[in-house]
C-alpha cells in the first residue's frame, strides 16, 4: 500500500477512535477532571517510549506551539461539553476545523489542494456542521464551540509541520503527549484541587482507557500527517462525526432527526471525494 491510501486509512480510524474519547470525556460529570485523567494517564503510558525514540531536534519550536494551542483547545472544549449536548457541540466544532485548516495550509504553507479535495472537504465540513443544526444552543455554547474549532484548525497545522520536521513520526509523538500528559494534564488538576481527588477516584477506569485510546488516535493522526497532505487529511478525521453520532443516540441517549441523516450522507460522500482524490 502507498503512502497516501495507508495516511487516509490511519486517518479513517484515527476519526472513530477520537470519538470514543469525547464520548468518555462529555460522560464524565467533572470535564477539567476527566481532562487531566485522560492526559495524564496518556503521559504516563507513553514514557517508557521515550527511551527508544530519538529527541525531536527541529520540532522544539513547533512542539512549543502545540503545547500552547491544546492547553485553549481543552479549555474551549470543556466549556463547549458544559453547555452543550455532544450532538450539538461537537459537529459545530469538528465542522469548522477542516475548512480553516485546509487555508491555513494552503495559504501559509503552501500545501496542495484539487478541485475534488476542495468539494470533498465542503461536503465534510457542511455534513458535520448540519448534523448540529436543529437544536437550540446558546450564544455561549456557540462561542466556546467556534473557538474550539478554531483552535482544532491552528494545532493540526502546527503538529502537520512539527511530525515533518522531526527526525521521525514516534518521536514527535511521544513528545507531544509527554508535554500534554506532564503539562496540561498538572495544570488542570491544580486547577480543580480537591474536586480533582473525588473525580481520580471515582473515574480513573475511564480515564486510563481513554488515555490510551488518545494515544492511539492522536498518534495516528500524525503519522498520517506525516505522510500526506492536511488539508485533506484533516478533513477524514471528521468522519469521527459519524461514530460520534453512533454513540450519543444508542449510550448517551441523545436524539437523532432525519435532518441530522442528510448529515450524515454528506459526510459519506464527502469522505469518498477525499479517498478518491488521493
Amino acid at each position: 500500500m502507498t503512502a497516501l491510501p495507508l495516511a487516509a486509512l490511519m486517518m479513517l480510524a484515527s476519526g472513530a477512535i477520537h470519538a470514543v474519547v469525547n464520548a468518555i470525556l462529555k460522560s464524565g460529570q467533572d470535564k477539567m477532571s476527566s481532562r487531566a485523567l485522560i492526559d495524564g494517564f496518556s503521559g504516563f503510558l507513553i514514557l517508557p517510549a521515550v527511551f527508544f525514540v530519538p529527541l525531536p531536534h527541529g520540532a522544539w519550536g513547533w512542539l512549543a506551539g502545540s503545547w500552547i494551542t491544546h492547553l485553549v483547545y481543552l479549555v474551549c472544549l470543556i466549556k463547549a461539553f458544559e453547555r452543550a449536548d455532544m450532538t450539538v457541540a461537537y459537529p459545530i466544532l469538528r465542522g469548522v476545523a477542516p475548512l480553516l485548516a485546509a487555508v491555513a495550509a494552503v495559504a501559509l504553507f503552501d500545501e496542495p489542494i484539487g478541485v475534488v479535495t476542495a468539494a470533498g472537504i465542503g461536503l465534510v465540513s457542511a455534513g458535520v456542521l448540519t448534523v448540529g443544526l436543529g437544536k437550540q444552543v446558546d450564544r455561549w455554547a456557540l462561542g466556546w464551540a467556534l473557538a474550539t474549532g478554531a483552535t482544532i484548525a491552528i494545532y493540526t497545522v502546527i503538529d502537520a509541520q512539527g511530525v515533518r520536521a522531526a527526525p521521525s513520526a514516534p518521536s514527535y509523538i511521544v513528545w507531544v503527549f509527554l508535554s500534554l500528559g506532564f503539562g496540561i494534564a498538572a495544570i488542570f488538576a491544580l486547577w480543580r484541587g480537591p474536586a480533582f481527588i473525588v473525580s481520580a477516584r471515582a473515574e480513573w477506569k475511564a480515564g486510563l482507557t481513554a488515555g490510551a485510546l488518545s494515544i492511539l488516535t492522536y498518534g495516528l493522526a500524525l503519522w498520517a500527517l506525516r505522510l500526506g497532505d492536511t488539508p485533506r487529511l484533516a478533513a477524514l478525521r471528521e468522519t469521527s462525526i459519524l461514530f460520534a453520532v453512533l454513540i450519543a443516540v444508542v449510550f448517551l441517549k441523545e436524539r437523532l432527526t432525519r435532518g441530522r441523516m442528510v448529515g450524515v450522507a454528506a459526510i459519506a460522500l464527502g469522505a469518498g471525494l477525499l479517498i478518491a482524490g488521493g
